[in-house]
C-alpha cells in the first residue's frame, strides 16, 4: 500500500468537499445580504447620515425583504437539516446474530487502519457498499448550527461510521476468504468517510437531495405547492452548483479506498472478483426464471440465497466454468458467519420479493412462503393450471366451441384439442396477419385491452391468436386489478418507512409481457397440464430455467418452438407430432384450478 497515494487521494477528495461547502457558504452569504443592507440603512438613519423620505422607504422595503429572506433561508435550512434521505431497504444484522461476521469486519478494518463500520446489513443484490444513515435515523445533531455554518476552527462532531451493506448472495456463494477480499476495498472507504470535511459535504448533499424530494412530492394544496416550489428551486440551484464537486469527491474517496486495500488479500481478490460475476449471473437467472413465476402466483421462495448456490452449482456443472469447483465448495462458506442463516435467508428473500415484484411486507393467505421441495407442486403445477383455466375462460368469452366438429360428443371438460382447433388457421383464411397486443395488461383499460391492433414491436400472428391474446391481456388486467399490492402500515420497518410503497416494485425484473408472450405461456401451460394428466409427466424445477416439464425423467426442452409455430402461423403440425410422439392425449379433459 502506498501511503503517499492514499493521502493524495484523500486530499483531492477533501478539496472537492471544501468546494461543496463553499457552495453552502455562498448560499448563506446570499441569504444574509439583505439583512446586511438593512443593518447599514438602519445604522445610517440612527447616525443622521441617511435621512429623508426616500431613505425611510428604502429602510422599510429592505427591512421587510431581509425578514422574508431570513425566514425563507431558515425554513430551507431546517428542511435540509431535518429531511430524511432515502435509504436502501436492507435486512439489519445485529452483532449478536453474527458475531463471527462482525469480528471478521473489525479485523479487516484494523488491518486497513480505518474505523470499523457501525453495523452490518444485507441487501438482496450482488453488490456491497457503505451507507451513512445517521442523517436519516437521528435527524440533525445537537450542534448542527456551528457545524453547518461556522469556520474551520469551530467545533465539529466526530462522524459516525457508516453501515456496511453486503449483498446476500455473496454470503452464500463465496467462501470466507473470498468475502473478506471482496469487502476490503469497501471497508477501506470508512477512512475517508471519517474526515470531518467530507462527512459535512456528504450531509449537505444528502440533505439537498432529500429536500428536493420533499418539494416534489405530489398531492399538495395550492399554498403549500407554492412554498414547495420555492424550496425545490433553492435546493435544485444549490445541488447543481455542487454536483460536479460532489462527484469528484466520491471518486477521490473510492480511489483512496482502493489504494488502501491493495495490500490486503490482493491475489485472492482477483479470484473473488470472478466469483462476483458468477454470483451476479446466477442471481439474475434465479430471480427472473425461478422466483418471478412464484411471485406471480402469490408465493415467495423463502430460501433464495440457498437457491443461488444450487443454480450456480448447476451452471458450473453444465458450462464447466471453473476448474477445481468441487474442492472450492469444500471450503467454509461465508454464511457460516451467521448464527441463523436460514432466518436471514428468509428475511432477505421476502425483501427481494418486495423490491423486485412489489409483494406485501408480511406473509398472508395470498402471500405465503414456499420451500424448494414444494416448488414444483405449489408453483409450477398451480401456475400451469391457473393459466390453462384463464385460457379456457377467454375461449368461453369468445364463444369458441369445444371442437370444430359439432357432431363430436362433449368430452366433459376443458381439452387441449379445443385450443389446437381454435388456433389452427383455416385453409380458406386470408393471408393477413394481425399484430399481437404488447402493452402492460395492468396499465391498459378494458377497451384498449380488447383491441388486438395495438402492438408496435413487430410481433405478428394469426387473427385468432391476436384476438385470444387480447382477451388474455384483458382478463389478466381484471384479475390483477383486484389484488392489493405493496405493504401495509403494519409491515413498515425502520428502513421501509423511508421508501414509497406506491412505487413498488422499485427494481422490476422484466418488462411487461407482450400479448405474444402471454398467449405462448398460456398455451404451453395447457400442453403441460395435458402431459401431466394424460401422459404421466411431472412438474419440476430447473435451477437455471425455472418451471419445467419432465417426461420419462427427461426435461421437455423442445416445446417452445412448436407452440410458437401454432400461435404465429396457425400451424399445429409440429405440436401435434410432438404430442403423438410423447403419448399426450389432447382430446382428454384436464384438471384445472
Amino acid at each position: 500500500m502506498s501511503g503517499i497515494g492514499v493521502e493524495a487521494c484523500v486530499q483531492a477528495a477533501r478539496s472537492r468537499a471544501l468546494a461543496v461547502l463553499r457552495v453552502r457558504g455562498r448560499a448563506l452569504a446570499a441569504a444574509l445580504l439583505p439583512a446586511g443592507a438593512a443593518v447599514i440603512l438602519l445604522t445610517g438613519g440612527s447616525t443622521g447620515h441617511l435621512v429623508g423620505p426616500g431613505w425611510d422607504a428604502a429602510r422599510w422595503a429592505v427591512g421587510v425583504l431581509a425578514v422574508l429572506v431570513l425566514l425563507a433561508a431558515a425554513g430551507i435550512a431546517l428542511v435540509v437539516a431535518r429531511a430524511r434521505p432515502a435509504t436502501t431497504p436492507t435486512v439489519p444484522i445485529p452483532e449478536e446474530s453474527a458475531p463471527d461476521l462482525y469480528r471478521m469486519v473489525r479485523d479487516l478494518a484494523e488491518r486497513l487502519d480505518v474505523p470499523a463500520p457501525s453495523a452490518v446489513a444485507l441487501t438482496p443484490d450482488c453488490d456491497s457498499w457503505l451507507e451513512d444513515r445517521t442523517h436519516a435515523a437521528h435527524g440533525p445533531p445537537a450542534r448542527s448550527a456551528p457545524d453547518e455554518i461556522a469556520g474551520p476552527n469551530a467545533h465539529r462532531r466526530t462522524p459516525v461510521a457508516p453501515v456496511l451493506v453486503i449483498g446476500s448472495p455473496f454470503l452464500w456463494w463465496m467462501r470466507v476468504g473470498e468475502l473478506r477480499a471482496v469487502l476490503a476495498p469497501v471497508v477501506a472507504g470508512t477512512g475517508p468517510s471519517a474526515h470531518p470535511d467530507i462527512a459535512a459535504a456528504r450531509r449537505f448533499v444528502r440533505g439537498l437531495d432529500a429536500a428536493l424530494a420533499v418539494a416534489s412530492a405530489p398531492g399538495r394544496r395550492p399554498p403549500v405547492r407554492a412554498v414547495c416550489a420555492g424550496l425545490g428551486w433553492a435546493a435544485g440551484l444549490m445541488l447543481r452548483g455542487c454536483r460536479e464537486h460532489a462527484t469528484q469527491m466520491e471518486r477521490g474517496v473510492a480511489a483512496a479506498a482502493a489504494e488502501r486495500a491493495q495490500a490486503v488479500d490482493y491475489g485472492l481478490r482477483i479470484v473473488a472478483q470472478e466469483q462476483v460475476g458468477l454470483a451476479y449471473a446466477g442471481w439474475d437467472r434465479l430471480l427472473t426464471r425461478v422466483a418471478l413465476p412464484a411471485w406471480r402466483m402469490g408465493r415467495w421462495p423463502s430460501r433464495l440465497d440457498a437457491g443461488v448456490v444450487a443454480a450456480l452449482t448447476e451452471l458450473s456443472r453444465r458450462d464447466r466454468l471453473a476448474e477445481g469447483f468441487a474442492s472450492r465448495l469444500g471450503e467454509r462458506p461465508a454464511c457460516d458467519l451467521l448464527e441463523e442463516p436460514g432466518a436471514v435467508d428468509e428475511a432477505t428473500s421476502l425483501l427481494a420479493a418486495r423490491l423486485f415484484h412489489g409483494g406485501p411486507a408480511e406473509p398472508g393467505p395470498d402471500w405465503a412462503p414456499v420451500d424448494w421441495q414444494a416448488y414444483p407442486e405449489e408453483v409450477v403445477d398451480r401456475t400451469w393450471r391457473a393459466e390453462a383455466a384463464r385460457l379456457h375462460r377467454v375461449l368461453d368469452s369468445l364463444g369458441v366451441l369445444p371442437t370444430l366438429d359439432p357432431t363430436a360428443p362433449d368430452p366433459g371438460g376443458p381439452t387441449l384439442a379445443r385450443v389446437l382447433d381454435h388456433l389452427t388457421e383455416p385453409a380458406t383464411a386470408l393471408p393477413h396477419q394481425a399484430p399481437f397486443t404488447a402493452e402492460d395488461p395492468r396499465a391498459r383499460s378494458r377497451e384498449d385491452a380488447e383491441d388486438p391492433y395495438g402492438d408496435e414491436d413487430g410481433d405478428r400472428g394469426t387473427e385468432r391468436s391476436a384476438a385470444l391474446a387480447a382477451g388474455l391481456s384483458a382478463e389478466l388486467a381484471r384479475e390483477e386489478a383486484c389484488v392489493p399490492r405493496g405493504a401495509t402500515a403494519a409491515g413498515h420497518g425502520p428502513d421501509s418507512a423511508l421508501w414509497d410503497d406506491d412505487a413498488l416494485p422499485l427494481v422490476p425484473l422484466q418488462p411487461p409481457r407482450t400479448g405474444r408472450d402471454l398467449l405462448a405461456d398460456h398455451v404451453t401451460a395447457m400442453v403441460c397440464c395435458a402431459a401431466v394428466d394424460t401422459a404421466g409427466a411431472v412438474p419440476a424445477l430447473d435451477w437455471l430455467d425455472g418451471p419445467s416439464l419432465l417426461l420419462d425423467g427427461e426435461r421437455a426442452a423442445d416445446l417452445a418452438p412448436k407452440v410458437l409455430s401454432l400461435i404465429e402461423e396457425g400451424d399445429p403440425g409440429p405440436l401435434r407430432d410432438w404430442l403423438t410422439a410423447t403419448g399426450i392425449r389432447p382430446e382428454k379433459p384436464v384438471r384445472l384450478v
